[in-house]
């Protein structure tokens, strides 16, 4: 229960309050801020991420990061801009190497992105850069914002759900004092162990527990800087290194490309989780090297991989779930991080809308009917690359200098270097999400590309992501966009529906009108397409069917038949 309003002294008032102040809670807090929504967040952790966590941005969050206006900030974070992002396996890091799958510096990705189409026609590639990096733009953004409060070292302590909205008792760690938070909507971004999630009754369901010799089950990770590592590899730098061996299984990922590493290593039977010492974590490393390289122990903790886990329910009433507290992945392909960035992209412009007064508060009831799909199809996917990598275990021999030691090392070289190509060039998975049941999206009966993780069949089928194109002068079509929403014509179709300017006016809602050249009506398949904030294809048409935007978007917006008619009239 609350306490009574005379103990509590400061009583603060924000339109959202957040609960957690990861990636999800913080691109929340930038999606709310740019659209002027106060906000307020908390998070018991003193500031952002310490540990490295999440280490692969995928090319979708780094469109939103562009759409946000500090991608290249991102992309300038962690790896410096020539270090190569290869994955690569070896028996022992100064062992054996099996196999290399490469893949390009942060320096040459800007610019092989605008020669590439098909899966790749894209904006913005991957980059590989340390979740810990990521926080820390996001939060130095968000706290730039007019409305936004971030409040770390807090934590909730209880609320109170009513028609008008939420009152919080939130409490400051430092000095044990206490304040209300009165707000419109609650939003729980607070991680596996969510207390929101658990204060509405929600669990977990899927698959949890999976054992494997690799990536299910007990793990270590390491946070640790080696000054010393890449003098002592007789192997070309990358940025993941997977060790392949009966005695030690590990990946690590480079962190700053000088001496910094996030080292993950699979617990053997003997090894008590409860009990590992520094010295332990340290010793742990060495034998994935296969060498006492020095090393020092800057923080380690253990997990559990085998997790592919979605809740039941991401929403009740005025409060909703987002990231790890509505999803928990074993961390193969980069999926959890990344499919938390797109839950707040998702959420953000809906309570925007719903707070300004353009949308019924129904809109919200799209954000479980969308993302929920999204997160049941990619904790499946990284259930499979976790499966490919895991279940393939390493010959005894693997390591040894003889005959069979290399026929060994070349069946895992060829197996690891498909994975690899399996798990990390995967732009189905990463475009390729759909809303096709929203109720927010106006059909054309039309049917989507098969759903493939490395292929991606770019389409303006409504309900998923908008085709791109690079433009003749380099420009993304993305940066024509508005960052409402955004009618594409190509050609001068509109011109004939003047109307429809004032109907758009009336509706009370930003729309930025694109005219493209009619050379470019093959990428949507359509004379007229309407573009939702988040990029996702809401609707698409004719000409003739131009006149009718007003009751489409209304539709988008989430008013029902007769309200939609009338906004539209």
């Amino acid at each position: 229960m609350l306490v009574g309003r005379s103990a509590l002294e400061t009583c603060l008032t924000a339109s959202v309050l957040i609960v957690g102040g990861g990636p999800c809670g913080l691109m929340l807090a930038n999606e709310l801020g740019r659209r002027g929504v106060s906000a307020i967040l908390v998070d018991e952790k003193p500031g952002t991420a310490f540990n490295p966590q999440a280490n692969a941005t995928q090319a979708r969050s780094m469109e939103h990061y562009r759409r946000l206006g500090f991608a290249d900030e991102i992309r300038r974070e962690g790896l410096p801009a020539d270090y190569p992002t290869d994955v690569a396996y070896f028996t022992r890091y100064t062992g054996y190497e099996l196999a290399r799958f490469q893949l390009p510096s942060s320096s040459r990705a800007g610019e092989l992105v605008k020669g590439m189409s098909g899966s790749w026609s894209a904006a913005e590639l991957p980059h590989r850069v340390s979740q810990k990096y990521v926080e820390a733009v996001l939060r130095r953004h968000a706290e730039r914002l007019p409305g936004i409060r971030l409040s770390y070292g807090h934590r909730l302590i209880s609320y109170v759900e009513s028609d008008d909205g939420v009152i919080a008792e939130i409490e400051c760690l430092d000095d044990n004092s206490r304040f209300q938070v009165r707000a419109d909507f609650l939003v729980g971004a607070d991680g596996p162990r969510s207390m929101v999630r658990q204060s509405l009754g929600i669990v977990y369901g899927g698959e949890t527990g999976t054992q494997r010799d690799f990536m299910g089950g007990r793990m270590l990770a390491v946070y640790l800087r080696s000054p010393g590592f890449y003098a002592s590899i007789p192997h070309a730098k990358a940025w993941m290194y997977n060790c392949f061996n009966g005695d030690r299984r590990a990946f690590m990922a480079s962190v700053n490309g000088r001496d910094e590493f996030a080292f993950h290593t699979q617990l053997r039977p003997d090894e008590n989780e409860n009990a590992i010492t520094i010295d332990e974590a340290k010793a742990a490393f060495q034998r994935a090297c296969g060498a006492p390289i020095d090393c020092e122990v800057l923080s380690f903790l253990t997990w559990t991989a085998g997790h592919a886990l979605v809740a039941n329910g991401m929403q009740r009433g005025r409060v909703f779930l987002g990231g790890d507290a509505a999803h928990l992945f074993t961390p193969t392909g980069g999926l959890g991080y990344n499919t938390a960035i797109e839950d707040a992209v998702n959420l953000g412009w809906k309570l925007a809308s719903v707070i300004k007064g353009v949308s019924p508060a129904e809109l919200l009831d799209s954000y479980e009917v969308e993302r929920r799909p999204v997160a049941l199809r990619n904790t499946d996917y990284a259930r499979r690359f976790a499966d490919s990598l895991g279940l393939f275990a390493p010959a005894p021999e693997i390591e040894d200098a003889t005959d069979a030691g290399d026929e060994a090392r070349r069946i895992a070289g060829v197996y690891l270097e498909q994975h690899a190509r399996a798990e990390f060039n995967i732009p189905g998975v990463t475009f390729g999400g759909r809303y096709d049941a929203s109720p927010i999206i106006v059909s054309d009966g039309s049917q989507p590309p098969p759903d493939a993780a490395n292929v991606y069949v770019p389409s303006a089928c409504p309900g998923g992501r908008a085709p791109h194109t690079w433009l003749e002068d380099g420009v993304s079509l993305y940066d024509l966009f508005g960052f409402e929403w955004t009618l594409l014509q190509f050609g001068e179709v509109m011109t004939s529906h003047a109307s429809v300017v004032e109907t758009i006016r009336a509706i009370g809602v930003d729309v930025k009108l694109v005219t493209l050249p009619k050379s470019l009506r093959d990428l949507y398949e359509a004379d007229v397409a309407l573009i939702r904030p988040d990029q996702i294809v809401a609707w698409r048409g004719s000409a003739s069917q131009a006149g009718t935007i007003g009751r489409v978007l209304a539709r988008a917006l989430g008013h029902n038949a007769s309200d939609g008619a009338r906004l539209a009239s």
